[in-house]
Protein backbone atom coordinates (compact mmCIF):
# COMPACT_ATOMS: atom_id res chain seq x y z
CA UNK A 1 0.00 0.00 0.00
CA UNK A 2 1.23 3.72 -1.07
CA UNK A 3 1.87 5.51 2.32
CA UNK A 4 0.40 8.86 1.71
CA UNK A 5 2.85 12.04 2.19
CA UNK A 6 1.68 14.22 4.80
CA UNK A 7 0.73 18.30 3.91
CA UNK A 8 2.89 18.57 6.89
CA UNK A 9 5.79 17.45 5.57
CA UNK A 10 5.37 19.17 1.75
CA UNK A 11 7.64 21.35 2.47
CA UNK A 12 10.48 18.86 3.63
CA UNK A 13 10.06 16.77 0.29
CA UNK A 14 10.12 20.15 -1.92
CA UNK A 15 13.50 20.99 -0.39
CA UNK A 16 14.65 17.52 -1.07
CA UNK A 17 13.65 17.29 -4.86
CA UNK A 18 15.19 20.93 -5.31
CA UNK A 19 18.45 19.93 -3.20
CA UNK A 20 18.73 16.55 -5.30
CA UNK A 21 17.63 18.29 -8.66
CA UNK A 22 21.16 21.26 -8.01
CA UNK A 23 23.78 18.31 -6.65
CA UNK A 24 22.67 15.68 -9.76
CA UNK A 25 23.03 18.96 -12.13
CA UNK A 26 25.79 20.53 -11.02
CA UNK A 27 27.72 17.45 -10.53
CA UNK A 28 27.36 16.50 -14.38
CA UNK A 29 28.03 19.98 -15.09
CA UNK A 30 31.08 19.97 -13.47
CA UNK A 31 32.25 16.59 -14.61
CA UNK A 32 31.29 17.27 -18.05
CA UNK A 33 33.41 20.39 -17.89
CA UNK A 34 36.39 19.21 -16.39
CA UNK A 35 36.84 15.94 -18.35
CA UNK A 36 35.77 16.91 -22.22
CA UNK A 37 36.98 20.09 -24.22
CA UNK A 38 34.35 21.87 -26.34
CA UNK A 39 32.57 20.33 -28.54
CA UNK A 40 33.73 16.47 -27.73
CA UNK A 41 31.22 14.11 -28.03
CA UNK A 42 30.96 10.34 -26.42
CA UNK A 43 28.72 8.22 -28.25
CA UNK A 44 25.98 6.29 -26.21
CA UNK A 45 24.28 5.18 -28.95
CA UNK A 46 23.34 6.27 -32.44
CA UNK A 47 20.35 8.68 -31.22
CA UNK A 48 22.06 9.65 -27.61
CA UNK A 49 25.25 11.16 -27.25
CA UNK A 50 27.01 13.28 -24.25
CA UNK A 51 28.21 16.65 -26.52
CA UNK A 52 29.92 19.04 -24.46
CA UNK A 53 28.86 22.53 -25.40
CA UNK A 54 28.02 25.93 -23.63
CA UNK A 55 25.51 28.67 -24.06
CA UNK A 56 25.17 32.05 -22.69
CA UNK A 57 20.77 31.93 -23.63
CA UNK A 58 17.96 29.60 -22.50
CA UNK A 59 17.43 26.24 -22.19
CA UNK A 60 18.31 23.86 -25.39
CA UNK A 61 20.59 26.66 -26.35
CA UNK A 62 18.70 29.12 -27.65
CA UNK A 63 19.85 33.00 -27.66
CA UNK A 64 17.28 35.87 -27.96
CA UNK A 65 17.90 37.99 -24.94
CA UNK A 66 20.97 40.12 -23.54
CA UNK A 67 23.08 38.03 -21.35
CA UNK A 68 22.86 40.49 -17.87
CA UNK A 69 18.98 40.70 -18.69
CA UNK A 70 18.59 36.70 -19.07
CA UNK A 71 20.34 36.24 -15.60
CA UNK A 72 18.74 39.10 -13.62
CA UNK A 73 15.15 37.68 -15.54
CA UNK A 74 16.03 34.00 -14.03
CA UNK A 75 16.84 35.15 -10.61
CA UNK A 76 13.60 36.95 -10.30
CA UNK A 77 11.90 34.11 -11.78
CA UNK A 78 13.71 31.62 -9.03
CA UNK A 79 12.86 34.67 -6.35
CA UNK A 80 8.84 34.81 -7.23
CA UNK A 81 8.60 30.76 -7.58
CA UNK A 82 9.82 30.68 -4.38
CA UNK A 83 7.60 33.03 -2.04
CA UNK A 84 4.87 31.14 -4.05
CA UNK A 85 5.73 27.72 -3.39
CA UNK A 86 6.38 29.18 0.26
CA UNK A 87 2.77 30.54 0.39
CA UNK A 88 1.09 26.72 -1.20
CA UNK A 89 2.76 24.80 0.98
CA UNK A 90 1.79 27.27 4.18
CA UNK A 91 -1.85 26.93 3.08
CA UNK A 92 -1.38 23.22 2.64
CA UNK A 93 -4.75 22.89 -0.30
CA UNK A 94 -2.20 21.73 -3.42
CA UNK A 95 -1.54 18.36 -3.45
CA UNK A 96 2.07 17.51 -3.42
CA UNK A 97 2.18 16.75 -7.07
CA UNK A 98 1.72 20.31 -7.80
CA UNK A 99 4.18 20.96 -5.13
CA UNK A 100 6.89 18.51 -6.63
CA UNK A 101 6.13 20.31 -10.28
CA UNK A 102 7.04 23.50 -8.97
CA UNK A 103 10.13 22.09 -6.85
CA UNK A 104 11.83 20.72 -10.43
CA UNK A 105 11.09 24.32 -12.25
CA UNK A 106 12.70 26.19 -9.44
CA UNK A 107 15.69 23.96 -9.34
CA UNK A 108 16.03 23.85 -12.96
CA UNK A 109 16.08 27.70 -12.66
CA UNK A 110 18.84 27.90 -10.12
CA UNK A 111 20.84 25.01 -11.48
CA UNK A 112 21.10 27.09 -14.80
CA UNK A 113 21.49 30.23 -12.63
CA UNK A 114 24.39 28.94 -10.65
CA UNK A 115 26.58 28.48 -14.37
CA UNK A 116 25.57 32.35 -15.55
CA UNK A 117 26.69 33.55 -12.43
CA UNK A 118 29.52 32.01 -10.92
CA UNK A 119 31.18 29.45 -13.16
CA UNK A 120 32.68 32.43 -15.52
CA UNK A 121 34.24 32.71 -12.83
CA UNK A 122 35.25 29.57 -11.48
CA UNK A 123 36.41 28.00 -14.28
CA UNK A 124 38.84 28.88 -17.56
CA UNK A 125 38.48 28.57 -20.92
CA UNK A 126 41.20 26.82 -22.86
CA UNK A 127 41.22 26.27 -26.19
CA UNK A 128 40.41 22.28 -27.65
CA UNK A 129 41.88 19.39 -26.52
CA UNK A 130 42.31 20.57 -23.64
CA UNK A 131 40.05 20.80 -20.69
CA UNK A 132 38.37 23.77 -18.47
CA UNK A 133 40.19 23.57 -14.91
CA UNK A 134 39.20 25.01 -11.86
CA UNK A 135 40.92 28.52 -10.72
CA UNK A 136 41.08 30.87 -7.61
CA UNK A 137 37.81 32.70 -7.59
CA UNK A 138 37.55 36.10 -9.51
CA UNK A 139 40.63 34.60 -12.55
CA UNK A 140 38.21 32.57 -14.51
CA UNK A 141 37.33 33.72 -18.28
CA UNK A 142 34.11 36.04 -17.57
CA UNK A 143 33.01 38.38 -15.49
CA UNK A 144 30.27 37.78 -12.46
CA UNK A 145 27.07 37.40 -14.35
CA UNK A 146 28.55 36.45 -17.64
CA UNK A 147 29.38 32.93 -17.64
CA UNK A 148 27.98 30.21 -19.75
CA UNK A 149 25.59 27.10 -19.56
CA UNK A 150 26.78 24.29 -19.90
CA UNK A 151 24.77 21.58 -21.98
CA UNK A 152 25.88 18.21 -22.78
CA UNK A 153 22.61 16.09 -23.81
CA UNK A 154 22.11 15.32 -27.37
CA UNK A 155 19.38 13.12 -28.95
CA UNK A 156 19.60 13.12 -32.94
CA UNK A 157 16.69 10.61 -32.91
CA UNK A 158 15.92 11.02 -36.41
CA UNK A 159 18.28 11.78 -39.52
CA UNK A 160 17.04 12.75 -42.58
CA UNK A 161 16.65 15.04 -45.51
CA UNK A 162 13.88 16.95 -46.77
CA UNK A 163 12.41 15.84 -50.15
CA UNK A 164 14.05 18.17 -52.77
CA UNK A 165 10.02 18.76 -53.90
CA UNK A 166 9.76 21.12 -50.38
CA UNK A 167 10.18 24.88 -50.74
CA UNK A 168 12.83 26.84 -49.11
CA UNK A 169 14.37 23.12 -47.31
CA UNK A 170 14.14 20.54 -50.16
CA UNK A 171 17.31 18.76 -50.17
CA UNK A 172 18.65 19.69 -46.39
CA UNK A 173 19.62 17.30 -43.87
CA UNK A 174 17.16 17.30 -41.01
CA UNK A 175 17.54 16.23 -37.16
CA UNK A 176 15.37 15.41 -34.81
CA UNK A 177 15.92 16.16 -31.58
CA UNK A 178 18.43 18.89 -32.29
CA UNK A 179 18.55 21.15 -28.86
CA UNK A 180 21.58 20.16 -26.61
CA UNK A 181 20.74 20.41 -22.79
CA UNK A 182 20.95 19.87 -19.70
CA UNK A 183 20.05 18.25 -16.48
CA UNK A 184 18.34 21.55 -15.59
CA UNK A 185 16.97 21.92 -18.78
CA UNK A 186 15.16 18.48 -18.29
CA UNK A 187 13.66 19.25 -14.65
CA UNK A 188 12.01 22.49 -15.80
CA UNK A 189 10.79 20.82 -19.24
CA UNK A 190 9.31 17.94 -16.85
CA UNK A 191 7.73 20.63 -13.98
CA UNK A 192 6.31 22.26 -16.91
CA UNK A 193 4.35 19.86 -19.02
CA UNK A 194 3.26 17.89 -15.35
CA UNK A 195 1.57 20.88 -14.65
CA UNK A 196 0.57 21.86 -18.34
CA UNK A 197 -1.39 17.97 -18.29
CA UNK A 198 -2.50 17.48 -14.77
CA UNK A 199 -2.64 20.70 -12.79
CA UNK A 200 -3.55 23.33 -15.59
CA UNK A 201 -6.37 24.20 -14.10
CA UNK A 202 -4.03 25.37 -10.90
CA UNK A 203 -1.92 27.91 -12.43
CA UNK A 204 -4.27 30.69 -12.50
CA UNK A 205 -4.91 30.71 -8.80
Amino acid sequence: MTRKIKKTSYGRYALLIITAVLVIDQWIKIWVKTNMYMYERIHIADWFYILFTENPGMAFGWEFMDKIFLTLFRIVAVALISVYMYRVIRKRQAPFGYIACLSLILAGAAGNIIDCVFYGQIFNNPPAPLVAEMVPYGSGYAPLFYGKVVDMFYFPIIRTTWPDWMPVCGGESFVFFSPIFNFADAAISCGIIALLLFYHKRINL
